[in-house]
Protein backbone atom coordinates (compact mmCIF):
# COMPACT_ATOMS: atom_id res chain seq x y z
CA UNK A 1 0.00 0.00 0.00
CA UNK A 2 1.51 3.54 -0.58
CA UNK A 3 3.26 5.01 2.17
CA UNK A 4 1.29 7.32 4.89
CA UNK A 5 2.09 9.82 7.22
CA UNK A 6 1.61 7.11 10.26
CA UNK A 7 1.11 3.55 8.36
CA UNK A 8 0.44 0.63 10.76
CA UNK A 9 3.33 -1.85 11.73
CA UNK A 10 2.80 -5.59 10.96
CA UNK A 11 3.26 -8.09 13.46
CA UNK A 12 6.62 -10.28 13.44
CA UNK A 13 4.41 -12.50 16.21
CA UNK A 14 3.59 -11.29 19.51
CA UNK A 15 5.35 -12.52 23.16
CA UNK A 16 3.11 -14.87 24.67
CA UNK A 17 2.70 -15.80 27.78
CA UNK A 18 3.89 -19.68 28.15
CA UNK A 19 0.50 -20.70 29.17
CA UNK A 20 -0.98 -19.81 26.12
CA UNK A 21 -3.64 -22.02 24.55
CA UNK A 22 -2.31 -23.98 21.49
CA UNK A 23 -4.14 -22.46 18.63
CA UNK A 24 -2.40 -18.30 19.85
CA UNK A 25 0.95 -20.03 19.92
CA UNK A 26 0.40 -21.30 16.52
CA UNK A 27 -1.17 -18.06 15.57
CA UNK A 28 1.84 -16.20 16.50
CA UNK A 29 4.19 -18.90 14.59
CA UNK A 30 2.62 -18.85 11.10
CA UNK A 31 2.22 -14.19 11.21
CA UNK A 32 5.87 -14.74 12.31
CA UNK A 33 6.48 -17.47 9.38
CA UNK A 34 4.40 -15.41 7.08
CA UNK A 35 6.39 -12.03 7.59
CA UNK A 36 9.85 -13.45 7.01
CA UNK A 37 9.36 -15.27 3.70
CA UNK A 38 10.68 -13.17 1.07
CA UNK A 39 8.75 -9.88 2.76
CA UNK A 40 5.01 -11.60 1.95
CA UNK A 41 3.45 -9.84 4.50
CA UNK A 42 -0.19 -10.28 3.89
CA UNK A 43 -2.38 -13.41 3.11
CA UNK A 44 -5.44 -11.84 1.67
CA UNK A 45 -5.42 -11.35 -1.77
CA UNK A 46 -7.87 -8.61 -3.08
CA UNK A 47 -10.15 -9.05 -6.03
CA UNK A 48 -7.95 -8.81 -9.29
CA UNK A 49 -7.84 -5.28 -10.62
CA UNK A 50 -8.87 -3.57 -7.25
CA UNK A 51 -6.54 -0.94 -5.71
CA UNK A 52 -8.94 1.26 -4.10
CA UNK A 53 -11.29 -0.21 -1.16
CA UNK A 54 -13.97 0.87 0.70
CA UNK A 55 -14.20 -1.00 3.61
CA UNK A 56 -17.24 -0.40 5.52
CA UNK A 57 -16.40 -0.56 9.34
CA UNK A 58 -18.87 -1.62 12.03
CA UNK A 59 -16.55 -0.36 15.32
CA UNK A 60 -12.71 0.21 15.67
CA UNK A 61 -12.01 -3.40 17.85
CA UNK A 62 -13.42 -5.28 14.17
CA UNK A 63 -11.80 -3.06 12.08
CA UNK A 64 -7.56 -3.29 13.17
CA UNK A 65 -6.68 -6.41 11.97
CA UNK A 66 -8.18 -6.28 9.11
CA UNK A 67 -7.42 -2.62 8.01
CA UNK A 68 -3.90 -3.84 9.11
CA UNK A 69 -3.97 -6.86 6.70
CA UNK A 70 -5.18 -4.65 3.23
CA UNK A 71 -2.63 -1.64 4.18
CA UNK A 72 0.06 -4.62 4.13
CA UNK A 73 -0.90 -5.50 0.90
CA UNK A 74 1.29 -4.67 -2.11
CA UNK A 75 -1.29 -4.90 -4.60
CA UNK A 76 -3.56 -1.61 -2.79
CA UNK A 77 -2.70 1.66 -3.26
CA UNK A 78 -5.52 2.97 -0.80
CA UNK A 79 -8.15 1.89 1.83
CA UNK A 80 -10.75 4.61 2.87
CA UNK A 81 -13.10 3.54 5.74
CA UNK A 82 -16.93 4.06 5.56
CA UNK A 83 -19.05 4.13 8.60
CA UNK A 84 -22.62 3.20 8.20
CA UNK A 85 -24.35 1.90 10.52
CA UNK A 86 -28.24 2.43 11.38
CA UNK A 87 -28.77 -0.21 13.25
CA UNK A 88 -26.73 1.00 16.14
CA UNK A 89 -28.89 2.18 19.50
CA UNK A 90 -29.44 4.12 21.06
CA UNK A 91 -27.47 7.14 19.36
CA UNK A 92 -25.30 7.48 22.61
CA UNK A 93 -23.63 3.68 22.01
CA UNK A 94 -23.72 4.84 18.18
CA UNK A 95 -21.70 8.07 18.87
CA UNK A 96 -19.00 5.64 20.76
CA UNK A 97 -18.61 3.51 18.68
CA UNK A 98 -18.17 6.01 15.48
CA UNK A 99 -15.89 8.82 17.41
CA UNK A 100 -13.52 5.51 18.63
CA UNK A 101 -12.95 4.36 15.19
CA UNK A 102 -12.78 8.31 13.79
CA UNK A 103 -9.87 8.22 16.11
CA UNK A 104 -8.33 5.02 15.45
CA UNK A 105 -8.26 6.07 11.89
CA UNK A 106 -7.03 9.41 12.52
CA UNK A 107 -4.04 7.42 14.04
CA UNK A 108 -3.12 5.15 11.48
CA UNK A 109 -4.02 8.02 8.60
CA UNK A 110 -6.50 6.38 6.88
CA UNK A 111 -9.59 8.48 5.44
CA UNK A 112 -13.11 8.16 7.63
CA UNK A 113 -16.17 8.45 5.85
CA UNK A 114 -18.60 9.69 8.49
CA UNK A 115 -22.54 8.68 6.63
CA UNK A 116 -26.08 9.35 7.75
CA UNK A 117 -27.69 7.99 11.01
CA UNK A 118 -29.96 6.68 9.30
CA UNK A 119 -32.13 5.00 11.95
CA UNK A 120 -36.09 5.27 10.05
CA UNK A 121 -35.04 3.53 7.10
CA UNK A 122 -33.49 0.94 9.23
CA UNK A 123 -36.44 0.26 11.33
CA UNK A 124 -38.54 0.30 8.02
CA UNK A 125 -36.28 -2.40 6.29
CA UNK A 126 -36.59 -4.55 9.70
CA UNK A 127 -40.10 -4.33 10.48
CA UNK A 128 -42.18 -7.95 11.37
CA UNK A 129 -38.63 -9.15 12.17
CA UNK A 130 -38.84 -7.89 15.39
CA UNK A 131 -38.67 -11.54 16.92
CA UNK A 132 -36.60 -12.74 15.10
CA UNK A 133 -33.30 -14.33 16.03
CA UNK A 134 -29.59 -13.15 15.53
CA UNK A 135 -28.04 -14.47 12.20
CA UNK A 136 -31.98 -14.43 10.81
CA UNK A 137 -33.64 -12.79 8.07
CA UNK A 138 -33.15 -9.37 10.49
CA UNK A 139 -29.64 -9.50 10.36
CA UNK A 140 -29.59 -10.41 6.35
CA UNK A 141 -31.79 -7.33 5.97
CA UNK A 142 -29.59 -4.84 8.10
CA UNK A 143 -26.48 -6.08 6.05
CA UNK A 144 -28.01 -5.94 2.98
CA UNK A 145 -28.88 -1.94 3.66
CA UNK A 146 -25.22 -1.34 4.92
CA UNK A 147 -23.70 -3.21 2.51
CA UNK A 148 -26.09 -1.75 -0.43
CA UNK A 149 -24.89 1.83 0.85
CA UNK A 150 -21.12 1.34 0.70
CA UNK A 151 -21.12 -0.11 -2.91
CA UNK A 152 -23.43 2.84 -4.06
CA UNK A 153 -20.58 5.42 -2.17
CA UNK A 154 -18.02 2.82 -3.92
CA UNK A 155 -19.16 3.38 -7.41
CA UNK A 156 -19.83 7.18 -7.19
CA UNK A 157 -16.32 7.67 -5.88
CA UNK A 158 -14.24 5.54 -8.00
CA UNK A 159 -14.01 2.20 -5.74
CA UNK A 160 -12.73 -0.86 -7.46
CA UNK A 161 -13.71 -3.25 -4.74
CA UNK A 162 -15.72 -3.11 -0.99
CA UNK A 163 -15.40 -5.25 2.08
CA UNK A 164 -16.70 -5.26 5.48
CA UNK A 165 -15.52 -5.69 9.09
CA UNK A 166 -18.68 -7.08 10.20
CA UNK A 167 -16.61 -10.55 8.49
CA UNK A 168 -13.65 -10.33 11.39
CA UNK A 169 -16.81 -10.95 14.48
CA UNK A 170 -17.44 -15.14 14.76
CA UNK A 171 -20.68 -13.69 16.57
CA UNK A 172 -21.96 -12.87 12.69
CA UNK A 173 -22.16 -15.57 10.17
CA UNK A 174 -19.59 -14.85 7.65
CA UNK A 175 -21.17 -16.46 4.70
CA UNK A 176 -24.31 -14.18 5.41
CA UNK A 177 -22.37 -11.53 5.72
CA UNK A 178 -20.33 -11.74 2.54
CA UNK A 179 -23.78 -13.00 0.81
CA UNK A 180 -25.17 -9.57 1.06
CA UNK A 181 -21.99 -8.34 -0.34
CA UNK A 182 -21.94 -10.23 -3.89
CA UNK A 183 -25.31 -8.89 -3.77
CA UNK A 184 -24.42 -5.48 -3.17
CA UNK A 185 -22.16 -5.38 -5.81
CA UNK A 186 -23.85 -7.57 -8.64
CA UNK A 187 -25.98 -4.58 -9.58
CA UNK A 188 -23.18 -3.05 -10.86
CA UNK A 189 -21.30 -5.80 -13.03
CA UNK A 190 -17.79 -5.10 -13.94
CA UNK A 191 -17.10 -1.77 -12.28
CA UNK A 192 -17.26 -3.42 -8.35
CA UNK A 193 -15.80 -6.24 -6.30
CA UNK A 194 -16.74 -7.21 -3.36
CA UNK A 195 -13.42 -9.02 -1.06
CA UNK A 196 -14.50 -12.13 0.77
CA UNK A 197 -11.74 -13.27 2.56
CA UNK A 198 -11.34 -15.63 5.61
CA UNK A 199 -11.18 -12.92 8.04
CA UNK A 200 -12.37 -15.03 10.92
CA UNK A 201 -9.00 -16.86 11.41
CA UNK A 202 -6.93 -17.81 14.50
CA UNK A 203 -3.83 -14.97 12.77
CA UNK A 204 -6.51 -12.57 12.49
CA UNK A 205 -8.48 -12.89 15.82
CA UNK A 206 -4.74 -12.82 17.70
CA UNK A 207 -3.80 -9.51 15.94
CA UNK A 208 -7.34 -7.72 16.31
CA UNK A 209 -7.54 -8.66 19.83
CA UNK A 210 -3.67 -7.61 20.04
CA UNK A 211 -4.25 -4.55 18.65
CA UNK A 212 -7.69 -3.87 20.61
CA UNK A 213 -5.63 -4.37 23.98
CA UNK A 214 -2.87 -2.32 22.86
CA UNK A 215 -5.45 0.38 22.03
CA UNK A 216 -7.62 -0.10 24.54
CA UNK A 217 -10.71 -0.33 22.51
CA UNK A 218 -14.40 0.07 23.99
CA UNK A 219 -15.92 -3.79 24.68
CA UNK A 220 -19.39 -3.58 23.26
CA UNK A 221 -21.69 -5.88 24.83
CA UNK A 222 -24.42 -6.42 22.42
CA UNK A 223 -24.35 -6.55 18.24
CA UNK A 224 -25.69 -2.85 17.87
CA UNK A 225 -29.62 -2.88 16.92
CA UNK A 226 -32.08 -2.48 19.57
CA UNK A 227 -33.21 -5.53 19.60
CA UNK A 228 -29.99 -7.34 19.77
CA UNK A 229 -30.01 -5.40 22.68
CA UNK A 230 -33.16 -6.23 24.50
CA UNK A 231 -32.40 -10.03 24.01
CA UNK A 232 -28.79 -9.88 24.91
CA UNK A 233 -30.83 -8.30 28.22
CA UNK A 234 -33.75 -11.06 28.47
CA UNK A 235 -30.65 -13.60 27.84
CA UNK A 236 -28.25 -11.89 30.58
CA UNK A 237 -31.44 -12.15 32.88
CA UNK A 238 -32.16 -15.40 32.49
CA UNK A 239 -28.92 -16.91 33.33
CA UNK A 240 -28.25 -13.64 36.51
CA UNK A 241 -26.07 -12.23 34.53
CA UNK A 242 -25.19 -8.09 34.96
CA UNK A 243 -27.53 -6.31 31.98
CA UNK A 244 -25.65 -4.25 29.56
CA UNK A 245 -24.20 -1.02 30.40
CA UNK A 246 -24.52 1.79 27.82
CA UNK A 247 -21.03 3.53 27.76
CA UNK A 248 -19.30 4.91 31.16
CA UNK A 249 -15.95 2.80 32.58
CA UNK A 250 -17.80 0.10 33.90
CA UNK A 251 -19.85 -2.58 31.85
CA UNK A 252 -22.57 -4.40 33.10
CA UNK A 253 -20.27 -7.94 32.80
CA UNK A 254 -16.59 -7.77 32.58
CA UNK A 255 -13.93 -5.49 31.42
CA UNK A 256 -15.41 -2.30 29.96
CA UNK A 257 -11.86 -2.05 27.64
CA UNK A 258 -9.74 -4.52 26.24
CA UNK A 259 -6.55 -4.95 28.17
CA UNK A 260 -5.53 -8.98 28.03
CA UNK A 261 -5.63 -10.35 24.07
CA UNK A 262 -5.63 -13.79 25.17
CA UNK A 263 -8.68 -13.34 27.04
CA UNK A 264 -10.25 -11.23 25.35
CA UNK A 265 -10.19 -13.67 22.33
CA UNK A 266 -11.14 -16.54 24.80
CA UNK A 267 -14.39 -14.36 24.79
CA UNK A 268 -15.05 -15.35 21.56
CA UNK A 269 -14.50 -18.61 21.67
CA UNK A 270 -16.61 -20.81 19.68
CA UNK A 271 -18.40 -22.35 22.59
CA UNK A 272 -19.18 -19.20 24.13
CA UNK A 273 -21.04 -17.97 20.71
CA UNK A 274 -22.21 -21.52 20.09
CA UNK A 275 -24.22 -21.68 23.48
CA UNK A 276 -25.26 -17.97 22.96
CA UNK A 277 -27.03 -18.73 19.56
CA UNK A 278 -28.47 -21.68 20.78
CA UNK A 279 -30.33 -20.16 23.48
CA UNK A 280 -31.48 -17.09 20.84
CA UNK A 281 -32.67 -19.71 18.44
CA UNK A 282 -34.95 -21.27 21.02
CA UNK A 283 -36.58 -17.88 21.90
CA UNK A 284 -37.10 -16.98 18.47
CA UNK A 285 -38.76 -20.23 17.92
CA UNK A 286 -41.72 -18.87 20.33
CA UNK A 287 -45.18 -17.60 18.77
CA UNK A 288 -45.06 -14.26 20.94
CA UNK A 289 -44.16 -12.45 23.76
CA UNK A 290 -45.60 -14.52 26.35
CA UNK A 291 -44.35 -17.46 24.97
CA UNK A 292 -40.95 -15.81 25.32
CA UNK A 293 -41.17 -14.94 28.70
CA UNK A 294 -42.01 -18.52 29.66
CA UNK A 295 -38.99 -20.02 27.93
CA UNK A 296 -36.82 -17.69 29.51
CA UNK A 297 -37.56 -18.97 32.35
CA UNK A 298 -35.96 -22.24 31.66
CA UNK A 299 -32.43 -20.56 31.38
CA UNK A 300 -32.66 -18.41 35.14
CA UNK A 301 -30.17 -19.79 37.76
CA UNK A 302 -28.77 -22.17 35.23
CA UNK A 303 -24.92 -20.47 35.42
CA UNK A 304 -23.10 -19.97 38.09
CA UNK A 305 -22.04 -16.06 39.04
CA UNK A 306 -19.94 -14.68 36.65
CA UNK A 307 -17.16 -14.46 38.77
CA UNK A 308 -16.57 -18.73 38.96
CA UNK A 309 -17.66 -19.32 35.89
CA UNK A 310 -14.86 -19.14 32.86
CA UNK A 311 -17.27 -19.15 29.71
CA UNK A 312 -20.26 -15.89 30.74
CA UNK A 313 -17.37 -13.61 31.23
CA UNK A 314 -17.25 -13.14 27.69
CA UNK A 315 -20.79 -12.00 27.00
CA UNK A 316 -19.58 -8.45 26.65
CA UNK A 317 -17.55 -9.38 23.69
CA UNK A 318 -19.14 -8.81 20.15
Amino acid sequence: MASSANPLKYSEGAALPLDAPAWAVSASERLKQRHNQGGVRTAAIPPRGSKRVLLHSCCAPCSGAMVEEMCASELIDEIVVFFYNPNIHPRKEYEIRKEENKKWCRRIDIEFIDVDYDVHEWYARTKGMELDPERGRRCAACFDMRMERTAAYAVEHGFDAIATTNATSRWKDAKQVDDSGVRAVAKYGDKLAYWAWDWQSDEMTLRKYQISAENRFYKQEYCGCSYSLRDSNEWRKANGIPLVRIGGDSAGLGDRYFSDPLVDAAEESQDVVDEFFAQANDLAACKDRNERKKALEVYKNRRKNEKTDGVVNGLNNW
